[in-house]
């Protein structure tokens, strides 16, 4: 499933008066505020589905693979998904 996929079947869930704009709009805001809340708390928790969390990367060595040398790898964030009981179970 896309993002596409995703409009749609927020647009049907929310029934017939919903236009594919609306549900576009719908989509966007919950994905704003999931990035909001991962850059303002480092986590976002849904309960019942899941919790979004921001993970720090250490730097490490790696190996260019096409000269196979090594090279740094810096450090970074990103973000992790940790699926709650309830969707694990449906899945």
């Amino acid at each position: 499933m896309n993002k596409a996929d995703l409009i749609t079947a927020v647009q049907h869930q929310l029934g017939a008066e919903c236009s594919k704009a609306h549900a576009e709009r719908t989509v966007n805001a919950f994905l704003a505020a999931v990035e909001q809340g991962l850059r303002a708390d480092g986590e976002v928790q849904i309960v019942g589905f899941g919790t979004f969390a921001v993970k720090h990367r250490k730097a490490r060595m790696g190996r260019n693979p096409q000269t196979k040398e090594p090279m740094e790898i810096k450090a970074s964030k990103t973000v992790a998904f940790r699926a709650g009981t309830s969707l694990r179970g449906s899945v």
